[in-house]
């Protein structure tokens, strides 16, 4: 079992109305294959025969279909109290997920919501930065004023900000684990402020990228499935991006990387 450093990404799941839906949808977007959870609505996925994310059907229909992200912790008991200290809310208090691990859920005081795992038997991920696997995530927010230093309370986090940019907005910023030097090299998440031309309506919330090897072909790949393309292909510093919406609803982004991605 691969361990995971402090605060540092380890997992990722969604929460699907349709499950088989799920499967045949990235399926066919990632290549993924899929084992079933032994008489639970929950299905792994693998890539290359790893680890690589779970799709789980939603038990209520109230939840969001979404993507959500967890960040590794050696005490979820200690950090679920530094989130309720920190102005955060805690959603899900710590709950056994079998032999596995243990899970909580929070949301930062912007009201993006992550989850935290305890790792048992299961630290997280067995493939990622690599084609059909997570390689990034961010917390998009419109209060970078208490989210920066909620992170930085919570998990440790250290910024380095990649602006100012021309316009005078607020720069967007990478996270770096506790005990490393800030910088691109040691980065596993960062933060990105929502402007004014993003709608009210839409919540601060956390994407999650995985890595493609051709990002426009898996953009014309998911609409061919069924999705969308809220943000279509575009380069960036670290490779070519695209902000994908599945056939039930859930966003996510795709990375074709260029060499430099942290």
């Amino acid at each position: 079992m691969a361990a995971f450093a402090q605060s540092a990404p380890c997992w990722a799941d969604v929460q699907l109305p349709d499950l088989e839906a799920g499967k045949r949808f990235y399926g066919g977007l990632f290549g993924w294959t899929f084992h079933a959870g032994d008489g639970m609505p929950f299905a792994d996925a693998y890539s290359d025969g790893k680890l690589v994310a779970a799709l789980a059907g939603k038990r209520d229909g109230r939840m969001p279909t979404a993507w959500g992200v967890y960040f590794s912790t050696d005490d979820i008991a200690a950090t679920v109290a530094l989130v309720r200290r920190s102005g955060g809310q805690v959603i899900t208090d710590p709950v056994p997920a079998g032999r596995a691990g243990v899970l909580a859920q929070a949301a930062d005081p912007g009201g993006a919501v992550f989850g935290l795992w305890q790792a048992g038997e299961r630290a997280g991920f067995e493939k990622r930065n690599a084609p059909g696997s997570f390689c990034w995530t961010e917390v998009r927010t419109r209060r970078p004023e208490r989210v920066d230093p909620f992170y930085e309370e919570v998990l440790g986090f250290r910024g380095t900000d990649t602006g100012p940019p021309a316009d005078g907005t607020v720069p967007f910023r990478m996270w770096s684990p506790a005990g490393t030097e800030p910088g691109e090299d040691t980065a596993v998440g960062g933060r990105e402020v929502l402007g004014d031309d993003v709608p009210e309506m839409l919540p601060s919330h956390f994407l999650s990228y995985f890595a493609v090897a051709d990002c426009d072909r898996t953009a014309g790949t998911a609409v061919h499935l069924g999705g969308r393309i809220p943000s279509p292909p575009a380069d960036t510093p670290y490779g070519r991006t695209a902000v994908l919406q599945d056939d039930q609803g859930a966003v996510f982004a795709v990375l074709q990387p260029n060499g430099r991605l942290p």
